[in-house]
């Protein structure tokens, strides 16, 4: 990679970074290439994206950002997850595949908001519900009365009169 690839490289992560409000950082030791590929469609279909990249152009473009906490986690065989739409599914998605493939996607911890998070903070987040699922435990709680309401009419208009 040259001098001018490794620069384009950078200013692209950090217009990445500069779009998102959470970054996961992971190793990767021993995935496939078809497992990689499984996480990146994941990853995407939740609006999120996966980069695996040197450790010192990574460096280098969160150098001087909000991010820049997450330097020392940038050993190894990193991979960055990030997103420009809801932060939790990111966690949520990268949890579930460190889970499946067992211990070849290791969660090193991430970046939410402006807090430097460790493993357990990552699966903490993991563990909360998303936008989207208490939306729709917002909407069951306010349908709930009305519909219970509505089979008790109907109850009543199917009960038997007496003559």
């Amino acid at each position: 990679m040259n001098r001018a690839e490794k620069q384009t490289e950078i200013e692209e992560l950090k217009g990445t970074l500069g779009n998102t409000e959470i970054v996961i950082v992971s190793h990767n030791t021993g995935m496939t290439v078809a497992q990689v590929t499984e996480l990146r469609k994941g990853l995407r279909a939740a609006g999120a994206r996966y980069k695996v990249t040197k450790n010192t152009l990574a460096k280098l473009a969160i150098k001087d950002t909000k991010f820049a906490e997450i330097d020392d986690l940038l050993s190894g065989p990193t991979g960055l997850s990030t997103t420009t739409e809801e932060p939790l599914v990111v966690a949520k998605t990268v949890y579930d595949f460190a889970k499946k493939f067992d211990g070849k996607l290791v969660i090193l911890g991430g970046y939410f908001g402006d807090m430097k998070l460790d493993a357990a903070a990552v699966e903490k987040l993991a563990k909360l519900p998303t936008l989207d699922e208490i939306r729709g435990k917002l909407v069951g709680l306010i349908q709930a009365p009305a519909a219970q309401l509505a089979r008790l009419a109907q109850a009543y208009a199917d009960k038997p009169t007496e003559a």
